[in-house]
């Protein structure tokens, strides 16, 4: 699931780029009015814009869920990592000896 996400993510980062690419600045309007063939797109003189900056807009708020989505993600892997329930615990009996060391003192004397 996380890998899913992650690739809709850098899908989406890709998508916004070109789109915001493709759009005019501010600035723009200025020189098309002085013969720029504003008129001439496939959109209309107005319509480009509109399309283009509501799909932007819905870009944005895909990205947005995405990216949330990938923190919470990135927390709970985080969490199980740090988390004492995940380390795998070994039960080990203690050795028992038959017989006395030759260095350890003997407790009857």
């Amino acid at each position: 699931m996380q890998t899913f996400v992650l690739v809709v993510h850098i899908i989406l980062a890709i998508l916004m780029i070109v789109l915001i690419l493709v759009q005019h600045g501010k600035g723009a309007d200025a020189g098309a009015s002085f013969g720029g063939g504003g008129a001439a797109t496939v959109f209309g003189a107005s319509g480009s814009g509109n399309f283009l900056t509501r799909l932007t807009a819905v870009f944005t708020a895909l990205f947005f869920i995405t990216s949330l989505t990938l923190a919470v993600f990135a927390k709970k892997q985080t969490t199980d990592a740090y988390t004492l329930n995940s380390v795998p615990t070994t039960q080990t009996a203690p050795v028992q000896s038959t017989e006395t060391s030759p260095t350890a003192p003997k407790t009857g004397e």
